[in-house]
């Protein structure tokens, strides 16, 4: 019911009249005056005047669900939304929402996240209302050591979003960060849930700081705010976002991942430059060559043996 009030609301820049309201929508002036004081509640300026009626002021910048939906006009992606408050993290409630069958699609945001995860183990620093805490679970026809390819769509559909929405350029650091200015902005976490030859779902998460003061980020991050000086819409960059991300996928599974490779080498920071990869309590050092096919890392050692890596923290020596 508040959507529709909302809907309303937002179709006229004046007032409209409670009567008009109650009216079209069946309701009480008694609930109309409920649903207003909740919408308030939750942000939203709404001003009442005598013998005038509502007029919606201003919309908070929250992700609710009707916020999102407005204008989005994808397929499938973030059709079916799970918006919360706050959570321990978007992976977990995605994680059991797949496992009892959520569908392709469906999209899990938060405000903030009290356990919010990256790679490793690591910790993300998630405070409310301030950066886009998201994971989407997808039902891949592929098998399952093709996911990896995810991790790259992923990458250059948010770069993409976020130059399409922002005007900022990012590089992507392989295998799953975006940089702005050699600081962190983004970080994309894949969570594949598959049998011997087959996946079940993939869950495709993302933390990326959007309004976040200089002051709460680590020396080696950034954020938008930062960047632009100016505060960003985190609802219009989640709609450019999935628009991305449903358009990549699509084509990923019509014509392949060759475009998907080709994109992530325009926009990436690695490829070109002396790396170090720790990964399993070992370190490879050597030249970033490319990617290959499955999206892992080509590394030209010094003794001239090129070798490939699938996972791993990257440090780029110079």
């Amino acid at each position: 019911m508040q959507d529709k009030i909302l809907i309303l609301l937002k179709k006229k820049e004046g007032y409209v009249s409670g009567e008009d309201i109650s009216s079209h929508l069946n309701i009480s002036r008694q609930a109309l005056w409920k649903h207003i004081q909740e919408l308030k509640d939750k942000g939203y300026d709404i001003e009442a005047v005598p013998h005038l009626g509502y007029r919606l002021a201003s919309s908070p910048d929250r992700l609710f669900e009707f916020e999102v939906w407005r204008s989005l006009n994808t397929k499938v992606f973030g059709r079916k939304i799970f918006y919360y408050d706050t959570l321990t993290s978007t992976i977990d409630m995605a994680m059991d929402l797949g496992v009892r069958g959520a569908a392709s699609g469906t999209l899990i945001l938060a405000e903030a996240q009290t356990k919010g995860k990256g790679r490793l183990g690591r910790d993300w620093f998630s405070p409310k209302y301030k950066g886009l805490y998201m994971s989407l679970i997808l039902r891949p026809s592929m098998l399952p050591p093709q996911a990896s390819i995810l991790t790259l769509l992923a990458a250059v559909s948010i770069c993409a979003a976020l130059k399409n929405s922002t005007g900022i350029t990012s590089q992507i650091k392989w295998p799953n960060d975006l940089l702005v200015n050699n600081k962190k902005l983004c970080g994309i976490l894949t969570q594949v849930i598959a049998e011997t030859d087959r996946i079940d779902f993939v869950i495709i998460s993302a933390g990326i700081n959007v309004n976040n003061d200089k002051k709460s980020l680590l020396s080696n991050a950034t954020s938008l705010k930062e960047q632009k000086k100016e505060e960003v819409s985190r609802v219009s960059l989640l709609q450019e976002i999935l628009r991305e991300l449903e358009g990549n996928y699509l084509f990923l599974e019509k014509k392949g991942a060759s475009q998907i490779l080709e994109k992530w080498r325009q926009s990436n920071a690695t490829l070109g430059r002396r790396v170090k990869v720790y990964c399993q309590h070992k370190h490879i050092e050597g030249e970033a060559l490319d990617i290959d096919s499955d999206g892992g890392l080509l590394i030209r050692k010094d003794n001239g043996i090129t070798q490939k890596v699938m996972s791993g923290d990257v440090v780029h020596c110079r």
